[in-house]
């Protein structure tokens, strides 16, 4: 399985994975993966944020395959600037955001599309969570949101996501699916689709056949995407569905330099050969 590590692709969720509390990458971080890839290892990132979120880090380090964009429903080359592959929520998630808001006045709504991230509702939370990903809202009413929406992220207050979960799973939306993304973080997105889906359409488009996949995760949304890794791996904060899901759980944290510490895990094999 490691037979040479110009056919390795280690890809890695950004929070509480790759980024620790701070949101600034370790060195010992960007020392790993800049030496991953000198020696012919592909790197790259999925996660829930949208590209203009993203960027702000691309500064820092440089991938070198595809990445995969709010939680699945984008894969995106960055060199190029192009979609590779993309699913939209339907139509009807329109219908089902509007619902959620007026049944809900207490959380925070935005809408990941192409262009920009749209906000019907700018609580402090979301607010915040704007804030750490740097990006400027467009604050609009749901029904003036155009089409293809990637993912509709939902936010309150940690203590509080409870009601809105017990909401949703109260109702009938169909369609769609939902995950928990974080504490303070609830997320709709296009039935069956997931980092998981996105990296298996990876493995097919972007001749990645024969590549081992080390993938690493900590929280929901990242099981599927650990489950079908060849090595799924997360840290020690991760959640306990994903420690079940990985085939190898890590006892230290993301604010420990989990990349470096899984770099030198894929080097160790590759000298085993």
């Amino acid at each position: 399985m490691f037979e040479e590590i110009s056919k390795v692709l280690l890809i890695t969720d950004m929070d509480g994975t790759f980024l620790p509390a701070s949101k600034i990458p370790s060195k010992k971080n960007l020392e790993a993966i800049k030496r991953f890839q000198q020696a012919g290892g592909k790197f790259s990132i999925a996660t829930g944020m949208a590209i203009q979120a993203s960027q702000q880090y691309f500064d820092d380090f440089e991938v070198n395959a595809p990445i995969i964009m709010c939680n699945g429903g984008m894969v995106y080359d960055v060199k190029t600037k192009r979609q590779i592959y993309d699913v939209y929520l339907p139509d009807k998630a329109r219908t089902f955001t509007d619902d959620i808001l007026k049944n809900n006045l207490d959380i925070g709504c935005e809408v990941l599309k192409l262009d920009g991230v749209y906000v019907p509702r700018l609580t402090d939370m979301e607010k915040k969570h704007c804030e750490i990903c740097k990006v400027e809202p467009i604050l609009c009413d749901v029904n003036d949101i155009g089409d293809n929406w990637y993912k509709v992220l939902f936010t309150n207050e940690p203590e509080k996501l409870h009601t809105l979960v017990d909401y949703i799973n109260s109702k009938s939306y169909e369609d769609v699916d939902f995950v928990i993304s974080a504490p303070q973080y609830f997320e709709m997105l296009p039935q069956n689709i997931s980092k998981g889906t996105a990296l298996k359409k990876m493995r097919e488009v972007c001749g990645y056949d024969d590549y081992t996949f080390v993938a690493i995760g900590d929280y929901n949304n990242d099981i599927e995407m650990i489950k079908y890794a060849d090595v799924g791996i997360c840290p020690s904060n991760a959640t306990d569905d994903v420690k079940r899901a990985a085939d190898i759980v890590l006892d230290i944290s993301c604010e420990d330099d989990v990349i470096y510490n899984v770099v030198e895990y894929i080097f160790k094999k590759i000298s085993e050969q």
